[in-house]
């Protein structure tokens, strides 16, 4: 059993343990404001000296695991300390940096910068990106901070130099995606087909989620809108009130009307969104509005319908894209194409002349080798006056000026004589023809025969490994409906919905075809203003059925 020491003893120990605890805080304070430079400590029966000063080889192992380069510059510039970074930034031994000018690795583009903030630093800490030039002239962009110390051997700049080679690339990258993010406010039609299929992917979670939607359409570059089955527009985006200046009330009550609407614009309008409502197919119309200034500029309005599991229309999503800038190119293209196609008819006329005169000359029997080339150039001539005439009539479609004489005709004639030019040029093929009832109707019988033909040209072109080619007419209603019907490769719903557009030809990887894409632009033209309807039924990889219907004459 252990005896309990006197009070006396215990009041001597506690006493000793007071001093030792005092002393103890005066030497941390001593070492923490830097009075105390080594300490002589016992060690068993010995005595060992611990300096302050070696113990930097914490910090020095620190500096050198770090991923910046770190050097110690004198007031003369020459580098006292380097780290292992640094030497490995300017491919140098670390041995052969240290003595060195520190300038000596600064570009000649940076030295002016690295001079100011080399004098600066000396009076306040401060930091400048300069550029970094090693032994193998690699440049190196990088921030250099400099702070100044007071050492035993003198005063020095302590600098860290920071590698922003992946800083600049990240720059540079997020400037490359502001870039395209910038063009690709012109890929409207991109972006209209990818929010069409995201609103059918997500049509549930918008039901639900009407406030994430709003939060993307206010940071979109197109006016968007929404409206319900009925018609009545139920909001908009942030985009429409910056634009047009009006408010949700102002706006909800104009409608389409003269006050968003070019008047010129308005019938069009109201029409195909009425008829849009009605069928519940896509609506798409350009029209002009009036921005918060008073000018107008042209957009493409596209609004696609949304519905439930029914098939029922929740409501519709639209779009107005600035489309502006492409209406004014395509103007001068139309202009450039105008001017052209006159320009060239002159020529071609006289070079047709020309050859016919050569076929003719003395009325003597020209050698067979140079009648045929008379013949090819003749083709060609030929192929390249149907190709200014399409130009012409583009020219005259866009400019509203395709104007012909319209008369009370049989359609059954116009399509057998096109029938009759189809066997002779295309022998291969196999045309079925029903075309036994005679309809009347108000038309330009040279004018529809070049729709037809042109159907029937089609027809061939993407029909490789199929020879079949029906022609039909056929009263639907109060209309007859001419339609041509191939077993080719088809066409997709992205391609059918552009095919009238003009220059739009049909890419098939497996089959080349060739045509600048006219004739539907042109037959879609030439069917308008008969005031019929023009249209395509296909199925990709099982052919295609164009048609057209023309009003009945009583």
């Amino acid at each position: 059993m252990e005896t309990s020491k006197p009070y006396e003893q215990i009041s001597s120990e506690n006493q000793e343990l007071r001093w030792q605890l005092e002393e103890a805080k005066e030497t941390i304070e001593a070492i923490r404001t830097g009075q105390v430079d080594a300490l002589v400590v016992k060690d068993g029966d010995k005595h060992q000296l611990y300096t302050l000063k070696s113990a930097d080889q914490t910090y020095r192992v620190f500096i050198e695991k770090m991923n910046e380069g770190v050097a110690t510059i004198n007031e003369d510039g020459f580098i006292l300390y380097s780290n292992s970074r640094l030497a490995m930034m300017v491919d140098m031994p670390l041995d052969k940096v240290i003595g060195l000018a520190f300038e000596s690795f600064v570009a000649e583009e940076s030295k002016e910068k690295y001079r100011i903030i080399i004098e600066e630093g000396w009076k306040s800490d401060c930091k400048e990106e300069i550029i970094i030039e090693g032994y193998d002239h690699k440049q190196t962009y990088c921030l250099i901070s400099c702070t100044a110390l007071e050492l035993d051997e003198g005063p020095t700049l302590s600098l860290i130099i920071t590698d922003l080679t992946i800083h600049k690339e990240n720059t540079r990258q997020l400037k490359l995606q502001n870039e395209q993010l910038e063009d690709a406010r012109n890929l409207t039609e991109k972006l209209n087909n990818e929010l069409e299929e995201t609103v059918k992917d997500r049509t549930k979670d918008l039901l639900i989620s009407r406030e994430h939607f709003k939060l993307l359409a206010n940071h979109i570059t197109q006016m968007t809108w929404t409206n319900l089955p009925n018609g009545e527009i139920n909001y908009f985006n942030q985009r429409w009130y910056d634009y047009t200046g009006l408010r949700f009330e102002d706006t909800k009550k104009a409608g389409w009307s003269a006050v968003i609407i070019h008047p010129d614009d308005i019938e069009k309008t109201t029409a195909t969104f009425a008829a849009a409502l009605q069928s519940g197919q896509i609506f798409e119309v350009e029209n002009r509005y009036r921005r918060v200034d008073g000018t107008y500029r042209w957009h493409l309005n596209r609004a696609l319908p949304l519905k439930n599991e029914k098939g029922e229309i929740v409501f519709w999503v639209g779009t107005a894209t600035d489309i502006e800038e492409q209406k004014r190119a395509l103007e001068r293209k139309d202009e450039f194409i105008g001017v052209a196609s006159h320009e060239l008819r002159t020529p071609l006329t006289s070079l047709k002349g020309y050859l016919q005169l050569m076929n003719l000359y003395n009325k003597d029997e020209i050698p067979p080798r140079v009648s045929q080339y008379l013949s090819k150039a003749n083709e060609s001539i030929k192929k390249l006056q149907n190709l200014v005439d399409d130009l012409l009539d583009v020219s005259k479609i866009n400019a509203g000026r395709l104007n012909y004489n319209i008369d009370v005709i049989e359609i059954k004639p116009v399509i057998d004589a096109c029938v009759e030019n189809a066997v002779h040029i295309y022998p291969a093929f196999n045309f079925e023809v029903h075309n036994d009832t005679d309809f009347i109707i108000k038309g330009n019988a040279e004018r529809l025969e070049q729709v037809v033909m042109n159907l029937i040209s089609n027809a061939v072109k993407y029909s490789p490994s199929n020879n079949t080619i029906i022609i039909k007419s056929e009263k639907q209603g109060s209309h007859v409906r001419v339609s041509v019907t191939d077993f080719g490769i088809g066409l997709t719903d992205e391609q059918q919905y552009k095919i009238f557009e003009r220059f739009y030809r049909v890419e098939d990887k497996k089959y080349m075809t060739s045509g600048l894409g006219m004739g539907l632009y042109i037959s879609s033209g030439i069917i308008n203003i008969h005031n019929g309807k023009i249209g395509v039924k296909s199925e990709p990889g099982k052919g295609s059925t164009f048609y057209f219907d023309l009003p009945l004459v009583e």
